[in-house]
Order: structure tokens, then C-alpha cells, then sequence
């Protein structure tokens, strides 16, 4: 099957990512107040590369030191994108965390248009757009920006890095092993970041539940999918799509939490469901050629 033509699966697969990144956020909540997040962080991504290489061994067999270098690459901006964010978290509100997470949107565009020279249309500009609007929506109480605001935003600057870096690195690669490379990469840094306050084991089952379902299917199961699904759909496309993640995480939070469904919910649930639709229905195949294309010439 030719996936640049026929969208519906890798668009499924994306969906699906988004829905379960939006269960993490109920799903954590208490698990967080029982271990620090640089531990909590290593742990989930260590598990998350340690069952990749248990069930795919063979995957290392396509392990180049190029290819493991841009594994790494992708891996540390999405490491250092958690770092901030998590960081930034304790200093500011949810709310606003979660609108200037959603910025990534608006930088994936910008990045590729600037650095790389991508066309984006004035569709997919008005798409990304709406979905910015919808995420205000949902997330946005007030904005003044302060030292937490600004580490959420270099978060968010890090996510748009990792998606544009898959989508240069991505075509023609096993995206099984570039996934595992990254989920190693992001679990040692965060290793590495617990060192100062001292790497903590979880303490009951309850944490280490959580731990192993964001390791297997908010890590291991959902990074594969992004990296796959690039070398079909452009960066653009593939950051609209995923910020459907703050849809679910309002659904979760009204169906988990039991918080109260508000008009911006709704409001902003529409805006980025138009948001969605126009990023898939005027995905420009040329964009994701671009990306290809600058990827031959670094080799």
C-alpha cells in the first residue's frame, strides 16, 4: 500500500498516539506526588527501550554509526523537550503549561520554513492556526510569561525540533531501531538528571503500573508510530495531528477526574478538530519530498 497516497492508517496510528498521551496526564497524577519525575522519567524510558530490544533484537543489525548518531539527535531533543516542560511545570500552572506545549504546532512550520526552505500553504498555515486557537482554548487561563512559562516554551521549541529532525531522518530507515535509539537516549538523560536529588525506585505497584503502560504504550508503541509515520506525512501534518492529544487529556480529565466539561472545552475540541481535518486534507506530498531530499544531500 502506498501510504503517501492513502493517509487513513498512519493518520489512524497518530490518533491513536494522541489518545494515549492524553490518558497520561489522569493516569500520572498521583503517581508523580510518589516519585520525582527525572526517576520517574528514566524508568519509563529505560523499560520502553529495554522491551523494544527484547522483542527485536535483530533491529541493531541496521545500526550504523550515522544512523546511530541521528538516533541520538532525535532522542536528545526529545528528552531535553520533557526536561523543560517538566521543569517549567512546577514553576507555572497546568493550564498554561499545556498552551505553550501546544506552541510546537506553530513552530514545526516556522523551523522548516526558515531553515529549510519548506512551503507551507496557506491551508495547512490556517489549519495550524485553528489548532493553536482550540489549544488556548482548552489550556489557556491567563498568559504572563515567567521564568516557568519560558521553560515550557524552550520545551515546546524541542518537541518541533524532534518532529522536524524525523521527519529528515525518518524516510527509508528502520523506524523500529530509531525509535528504540531514542527511547534510550531520552531514559539516560533523564538518568542523568536524577543524579542530583538521587535515582529513586518506585516504591508500590501502583507506580510501577503506570510506569510499565507509559513505557509500552506512551514510549515504545507511540515514538515507533511518530517515526514511522513521517516518512509518509509532512511535519506539519504529523504536529496538527498529534495535538488532538489535549482533546483526549480533557476527555480523560472529565471522565477520570471528574472535572467539569466548559464551553471552552467544547469551543476549542471544535477548533481543533477543523484544525485536524484541513492538516490531512491539504498534507502536501512536496514537503515531505523536501524533507527527503535535504536528507540525501547530508549523506
Amino acid at each position: 500500500m502506498n501510504f503517501k497516497e492513502h493517509k487513513s492508517i498512519p493518520t489512524a496510528l497518530l490518533l491513536t498516539v494522541a489518545l494515549v498521551w492524553g490518558s497520561t496526564f489522569a493516569i500520572m497524577k498521583h503517581s508523580l506526588g510518589r516519585i520525582d519525575v527525572n526517576s520517574f522519567l528514566a524508568w519509563r524510558f529505560l523499560v520502553a527501550a529495554l522491551i523494544m530490544a527484547l522483542i527485536r533484537p535483530q533491529s541493531f543489525r541496521h545500526i550504523t554509526p550515522s544512523f546511530l548518531l541521528r538516533g541520538i539527535m532525535a532522542g536528545l531533543f526529545l528528552g531535553l523537550g520533557y526536561i523543560f516542560q517538566t521543569f517549567g511545570l512546577t514553576l507555572t500552572t497546568v493550564a498554561k503549561t499545556g498552551f505553550i506545549t501546544g506552541l510546537y504546532a506553530i513552530f514545526v512550520p516556522l523551523i522548516a520554513a526558515v531553515f529549510f526552505r519548506h512551503q507551507i500553504s496557506r491551508m495547512q498555515w490556517f489549519a495550524v492556526g485553528l489548532a493553536t486557537i482550540g489549544t488556548g482554548f482548552l489550556s489557556l487561563h491567563g498568559l504572563s510569561i515567567g521564568l516557568g512559562e519560558f521553560l515550557v516554551l524552550v520545551g515546546a521549541l524541542f518537541f518541533a525540533l524532534h518532529i522536524i529532525g524525523l521527519g529528515r531522518w525518518s524516510p527509508n530507515r528502520d523506524s523500529y531501531a530509531l525509535a528504540m535509539i531514542q527511547m534510550a537516549t531520552v531514559g539516560l538523560l533523564a538518568l542523568v538528571g536524577s543524579f542530583k536529588s538521587g535515582f529513586h525506585a518506585p516504591h508500590d505497584r501502583g507506580v510501577w503500573a503506570v510506569i510499565i503502560y507509559c513505557a509500552i504504550a506512551a514510549s515504545a508503541f507511540a515514538f515507533m508510530v511518530q517515526t514511522w509515520a513521517q516518512s509518509f506525512m509532512s511535519a506539519t501534518s504529523v504536529g496538527i495531528i498529534l495535538t488532538m492529544e489535549y482533546i483526549f487529556a480533557a476527555v480523560f480529565g472529565v471522565v477520570l477526574v471528574h472535572e467539569h466539561l466548559t464551553w471552552r472545552t467544547i469551543v476549542g475540541g471544535i477548533c481543533m478538530m477543523v484544525g485536524l481535518y484541513l492538516a490531512i486534507l491539504f498534507d502536501e506530498p512536496q514537503t515531505t519530498q523536501g524533507v527527503a531530499g535535504h536528507e540525501k544531500i547530508a549523506q
